[in-house]
């Protein structure tokens, strides 16, 4: 039995496991080949203060900013700072940024909602370069265990406390108990939730809702981000134009080729990433346009393919010259600002649970997060998270995991598996996106309660498989999304109420907070920290 059990290789689970195997047997799974995670599609990169002309208060007020009034403002200023530290921690890993020689110059890039030029990256492959330093040195350490195709059902509990997870792996029809006196959770977002989405086909929120159903606090559901240039294309699955080309001065545009940021914003293309997916999306409906344009052709050719290489060939790929045409895009799902509810080291309320990365709410977030502090945060909390489980390991005795309740025996109906996959996705991405009601929210929390409901009884009479314990995950989350987004009746951040314009500090200024069995309710001592981080 290892020590440690981490779910998850993205950039939070990769970086915990090469330093929580400098002192304990570590075993990492994931549900795919080990670089399959969000972080190996992030083209922006991360945001840090590294130019002698910006500042750490300028980084903690465009996230406060941001966020609408939901962050910390405690965590926002511990992970800006530590900011300068972890982009030398992944350099020291091996991770090579654009411009960043034995000098410490980088190259750079400016994002919406960012006041300066202050993100780290590697080119427009900057999740790619992280994946593949850390997986060649995961990969490389004599103490950590790699299990790839390995599917985390649920985890197993005793008398309160997380002992182990239950997993499907290739070899088994049935899932086995993986022991572990401490896991962390790494396992990213849910953004297959929605019909369209800028995530890869393994982001179904699996470690989210397996924390929800083992009785963990889950915070802040409603706040989903939408990235407001995904590439339209029939052939261009999940690909979207990172919001450094506007950053580096594209512009947005409508089919008749008019400019028309600066009507919802002063910042235009620079507004944060909720504004801008409004502005588009409130332009399409007003002129019934299925897409906007993102008009490419202003920065120079030769800066474009050097800034951009890998979205220049992706969209030549597909009849795109983005030197010489405007990209046709739409707004897509994109980030979980919300998750699994954690204090400052990614420590859960169940015992023995650890959760980083998009999987948790941090607090660093709050209503809309700023543009490249994910893969900041990421870092930020491996680091944390992993001195709290050296510090917390000696009290958590090893366990004996309990059974798991049985699922059927016979094959998974596959016409109704995939009707309720399409159902699901499209109820949320109609119901459930960038602006709703309370009708609609209605009907979309019971049509996926329905759903998930009919998931479970499919479950206890057939054999699992992953695309039903994924749609099992994904239709519940997208109930408890809608239940969280009726909840909350004001508009602020991510979340947008046509039957409540406007922002209400008195009422909801601070976080929703949600266990199993339980209404949403918001938390008591947010409302203060919510009022600090105005002032």
């Amino acid at each position: 039995m290892a020590d440690i059990l981490i779910i998850g290789s993205g950039i939070a689970g990769l970086r915990s496991a090469l330093l929580l195997a400098e002192h304990r047997e570590i075993c990492l799974i994931t549900k795919k080949s080990i670089s399959e995670s969000n972080t190996n599609y992030a083209q922006g990169g991360i945001a840090s203060v590294l130019d002698v002309g910006d500042s750490f208060e300028s980084h903690v007020e465009d996230t406060l900013q941001a966020g609408a009034g939901l962050c910390h403002p405690d965590v926002v200023r511990r992970v800006v700072e530590a900011g300068p530290r972890l982009i030398a921690d992944l350099q020291a890993c091996g991770i090579r940024f654009s411009g960043g020689g034995a000098a410490g110059r980088f190259a750079l890039g400016r994002e919406g909602g960012h006041s300066h030029r202050r993100i780290v990256h590697a080119g427009d492959f900057t999740g790619r370069e992280m994946e593949r330093s850390l997986v060649e040195r995961v990969r490389e350490h004599p103490r950590i265990e790699i299990r790839e195709e390995h599917f985390a059902v649920d985890l197993a509990c005793e008398e309160g406390r997380v002992v182990g997870v239950w997993v499907l792996s290739p070899e088994a029809e049935v899932p086995i108990a993986m022991p572990a006196r401490a896991l962390l959770l790494a396992s990213g977002g849910s953004g297959k939730v929605y019909r369209y989405t800028s995530n890869p086909d393994i982001a179904t929120g699996d470690g989210l809702a397996m924390a929800y159903r083992a009785g963990a606090t889950v915070a802040n559901l409603e706040f989903f981000q939408f990235h407001p240039t995904c590439l339209f294309h029939p052939d261009a699955k999940n690909f979207l134009v990172s919001e450094a080309v506007r950053g580096e001065g594209a512009v947005l545009r409508n089919l008749d080729g008019e400019a028309f940021l600066s009507k919802y914003d002063a910042r235009a293309e620079l507004a944060p990433r909720d504004v801008v997916a409004r502005a588009i999306d409130a332009e399409m409906k007003s002129r019934g346009d299925d897409h906007v344009l993102l008009d490419t052709t202003v920065i120079e050719a030769g800066q474009f393919r050097a800034r951009f290489p890998n979205i220049y060939e992706r969209c030549l790929g597909h009849g795109l010259d983005a030197t010489k045409e405007a990209l046709p895009v739409v707004p897509a799902a994109h980030y979980q600002c919300g998750g699994v509810l954690v204090d400052g080291d990614g420590a859960s309320d169940l015992e023995g649970l650890y959760v980083i990365g998009e999987a948790a709410c941090t607090g660093l977030h709050g209503a809309n997060r700023l543009a490249s502090n994910s893969l900041l945060e990421a870092v930020f909390f491996a680091h944390e998270a992993s001195a709290r489980i050296l510090a917390d390991l000696p009290r958590l005795e090893p366990r004996s995991i309990p059974s798991l309740p049985r699922f059927g025996e016979s094959p998974m109906p596959r016409t109704a598996l995939r009707h309720d996959w399409e159902s699901a996705r499209r109820t949320m991405w109609d119901y459930v996106g960038i602006v709703r009601d309370a009708e609609r929210l209605t009907i979309a929390h019971e049509r996926m309660h329905v759903m998930r409901v009919e998931c479970e009884r499919w479950l206890s009479h057939h054999r699992p498989d992953v695309d039903a314990l994924e749609l099992r995950n994904v239709t519940l989350l997208g109930e408890l999304q809608a239940l969280c987004a009726l909840a909350r009746e004001e508009s602020r951040g991510l979340h947008t109420r046509a039957d409540f314009p406007r922002r209400d500090d008195v009422n909801w200024g601070g976080d929703s907070h949600l266990r199993i069995g339980e209404a949403p309710r918001l938390s008591p001592w947010r409302a203060d920290a919510a009022q600090e981080g105005k002032r």
